[in-house]
């Protein structure tokens, strides 16, 4: 046996503990990974940041919350994202950098990632099939390459305490949805014909918002944040064409974990390609379908979740999750699945339901794990209410 190959195992080990100046070995590093969707969003163009510029009872909730729970990677689905990244920069400065009532010391993350994504961008397609291209309103909204009433609505950010790999950024905003092997396209119920004619169906993105892979280079290494916030399975008609596209979202990512040669599967500068097969990641984002409850397609997460390349571990609970369950259940809102694993309250028609993740990788150990919901009776309580849905967190080593 050659010594080099004696010596790597050797300088892993190494790199993967540190000694305290005592002379003791210090614990292995570990990462807080989270996701959270903020609602921190606005109907009109620039509102998010005429919010942030002024005092936002809002964002001070969603940055008391990051401030309590304090992950080193966060992904931030519903933030309007700006060409200036005005919105990110006065989140960080005027909410995160500043304690918060409820929250905790404040908190600063020097490495961020946003970008441009679908949602209300105009497609200059009939998109909803009413007769017209764009107009006004919901109408316009339902025109665009994914729904929203201005560009950038409901846009994502990762924020992390450590580099980001720029430069090896892969998105993913403009890949066709008819390139997916097997794609659900939406057929309308009383004709039999698909919702689209062939020039639409052709045209048309997959991802409602854009998935990333953001590399980050993390004390454990690189570690490739997989973020994404697929359509909800709902605002559609008999064709389910908002189910089926969630469903297909979420299948890019097993896709991108598959491995195997996919000519089709190429980013937004050409490269094609799944994720290397022996890349440690972690899957984040309001996925918009809960594995038993609700109106999405439950074969697409629960398909994600058993991935072999995903690693098991509890699920993620809190004690609001089950309190506010339970409060629905008497009013005959069941859940079929555990209440303690929903992450968001609906109301009183859809209740509370898991849709948001944190799937790290396998080669990744778990340590803990939950979600930011605390008893209702609870002083935290006071700043869980800033969204409808509530930070996930899982720590790995």
């Amino acid at each position: 046996m050659r010594i080099s190959t004696l010596l790597a195992p050797m300088t892993l080990l190494l790199a993967a503990c540190s000694t305290s100046p005592s002379g003791n070995t210090a614990a292995p590093a570990q990462l807080r990974l989270a996701t959270y969707n903020t609602s921190l969003y606005s109907d009109d163009e620039g509102g998010l940041i005429r919010e942030l510029q002024g005092d936002s009872v809002h964002a001070r909730k969603i940055a008391a919350v990051l401030q309590q729970t304090r992950p080193d990677l966060v992904l931030l689905n519903e933030f309007d994202f700006d060409d200036a990244h005005r919105a990110a920069d006065l989140f960080q400065q005027r909410y995160l950098e500043v304690a918060q009532p409820g929250g905790g010391e404040p908190l600063k993350y020097p490495y961020r990632y946003l970008a441009p994504v679908n949602t209300g961008v105009p497609s200059g397609l009939d998109l909803d099939n009413n007769g017209t291209v764009g107009g006004s309103g919901r109408e316009r909204g339902n025109d665009a390459w994914g729904y929203g009433l201005h560009p950038g609505q409901y846009g994502m950010l990762v924020l992390s305490r450590y580099p980001i790999d720029e430069a090896a950024v892969r998105s993913f905003q403009l890949l066709k949805w008819s390139t997916l092997p097997g794609a659900l396209r939406p057929t309308d119920p009383s004709t039999g014909k698909s919702f689209w004619p062939d020039a639409v169906w052709s045209q048309l993105r997959l991802s409602s918002k854009s998935h990333w892979d953001v590399p980050v280079r993390t004390p454990l290494g690189t570690v490739h944040v997989l973020a994404s916030h697929p359509t909800p399975p709902v605002f559609d008609g008999k064709e389910k064409r908002n189910a089926a596209r969630n469903h297909d979202e979420l299948r890019l990512w097993k896709e991108y974990l598959d491995g195997g040669d996919k000519p089709w599967l190429c980013d937004d500068k050409g490269n094609c390609g799944g994720l290397a097969a022996d890349a440690r990641f972690v899957i984040v984002g309001d996925l918009n379908n809960d594995p038993a409850d609700g109106d999405g397609r439950h074969d697409a997460i629960l398909e994600l979740l058993e991935h072999p390349r995903v690693l098991r571990y509890p699920t993620p609970t809190s004690i609001g999750a089950e309190q506010t369950s339970s409060a629905y259940a008497e009013k005959g809102v069941v859940r079929r699945g555990a209440p303690q694993h929903a992450t968001g309250d609906f109301g009183p028609r859809s209740g509370t339901m898991r849709l948001d993740y944190v799937l790290p990788s396998t080669g990744l150990d778990y340590i803990g794990s939950g979600v930011f919901w605390p008893a209702n009776d609870s002083p935290e309580a006071k700043i869980a209410d800033g969204s409808d849905h509530h930070l996930v967190w899982v720590d790995v080593r």
